[in-house]
């Protein structure tokens, strides 16, 4: 009977051990979670709004259904799956991202992209979107888009949809669509049931502000009066420079973009920003097509040389002296065209280090090689959930504006 007594309460001292054991367990997996914490702005000392112009259409073998490289590392003779002496794959641009080419939807890439941006004093994106009709690669265009969108809010930077019209009559020859205007109808909805309401979404005169490259198919004012008529929000409509004639009253302004030399953004500054309530000016980097070298169509005609930055340094010049309001680089990643601020092997950080002494970021220190290196330690170590969440940490101390302890969270991952 002693024996049993105890036997009975040496059980009982293992499962409370085990219990307890389990406790403890369960208490060290909750210590491993990431620390929650608000979006936190940069300081700066410029006051113009910098938004950045994006392409969200990349395509890998690994996101595409078809297992193919989208057609913007391809074009029409170009494969990613040939690896150079230099370790870099064939790709249809002149220029080759610092990260590789990659999947636009990819949640490692978004996450590197807004974290350069934010820490280089860029407001927010303006992206570039083809619709919601299921078009060629538009479908993924959106979910990319989307994907983009969900992370915004996290890092803290705003964003706006630049809409290509010319998707309407994709839509109409494909059978999709009875007319552009209903299909241009269609699109709007979704932006005024999807995107405009969005805390972070960007507004102008306290109206969604709706970008247009053209307008290129609904070219007259009765047009987009009869698209906008159905929508409860009338946007902020702004046209590509020297088509807002197209739009009538309904535009509010014009937008510059890149073209031949910088005469034009001159005369942009000088004759077209002052009839117009809204005037976005541009900068960019230089521009270099890829299309005939690609054979993805004839050569856009034009080059405007990098000029080891020089370029980029005129041209921010010239919008910091037209006393710009809102200010868009073009572009974030159209390596096709070769304006691309994202880092790439060529230019490295050059070009958001230069947007950085733009926007009079206020801290000195240098955070991109530490945002390139948790994107890396994400590829690295995406298999280890353990490490993942401590990665997470790293996000919510970037965001925060807290990049000593990220780095100090990033140094501790071997």
């Amino acid at each position: 009977m002693k024996r049993y007594i105890t036997l009975l309460f040496f059980g009982i001292m293992n499962i409370l051990v085990a219990v307890g054991c389990s406790s403890d367990d369960k208490g060290s997996d909750n210590s491993t979670e990431p620390e929650k914490v608000a979006a936190v702005a940069i300081e700066k000392t410029n006051s113009t709004k910098i938004y950045v112009h994006y392409m969200p259409w990349f395509e890998t073998k690994e996101s595409s259904a078809d297992k193919k490289w989208g057609y913007h590392w391809t074009m029409a003779n170009k494969n990613p799956d040939i690896i150079g002496a230099n370790n870099q794959r064939e790709i249809a641009s002149y220029y080759y991202p610092l990260i590789g080419p990659y999947h636009s939807g990819d949640k490692n890439v978004i996450e590197n992209h807004l974290l350069l941006m934010k820490y280089s004093g860029i407001d927010g994106v303006l992206i570039d979107w083809y619709g919601t009709y299921d078009v060629y690669d538009y479908r993924m265009v959106k979910e990319n888009t989307e994907q983009l969108i969900a992370m915004l809010d996290k890092v803290g930077l705003e964003y706006a949809i630049v809409y290509e019209d010319r998707v309407t009559k994709s839509a109409v020859d494909a059978g999709k669509a009875i007319s552009v205007t209903s299909a241009a109808k269609t699109d709007l909805a979704y932006m005024q049931n999807n995107y405009f309401d969005d805390k972070n979404y960007i507004k102008v005169n306290g109206k969604p502000l709706l970008l247009n490259f053209g307008p290129i198919v609904l070219q007259t004012p009765a047009e987009w009066t009869n698209v906008f008529n159905t929508l409860t929000t009338k946007p902020t409509f702004i046209t590509l420079w020297d088509q807002s004639v197209e739009a009538g009253e309904n535009a509010s302004g014009e937008y510059a973009w890149v073209y031949k030399n910088n005469t034009y953004l001159t005369n942009f500054y000088t004759n077209t920003k002052p009839k117009f309530s809204v005037a976005i000016g541009s900068a960019y980097p230089g521009f270099k097509d890829f299309y005939a070298e690609g054979g993805g169509g004839a050569a856009i005609g034009w080059t405007i040389e990098h000029n080891d930055g020089a370029t980029l340094d005129e041209t921010l010049t010239m919008a910091k002296n037209a006393n710009l309001s809102y200010l868009q680089l073009i572009t974030w990643n159209d390596f096709g065209e070769g304006t691309m601020f994202e880092p790439t092997v060529e230019f490295g950080y050059t070009y958001i280090e230069k947007v950085k002494a733009f926007a009079g970021v206020k801290s000195s220190e240098n955070i991109f090689p530490d945002i390139s290196k948790l994107y890396d330690l994400r590829v690295q170590k995406s298999g280890n959930p353990d490490i993942q969440k401590k990665l997470d940490q790293a996000f919510n101390y970037f965001v925060s504006m807290q990049p000593a302890k990220a780095k100090q969270v990033l140094n501790e991952i071997k």
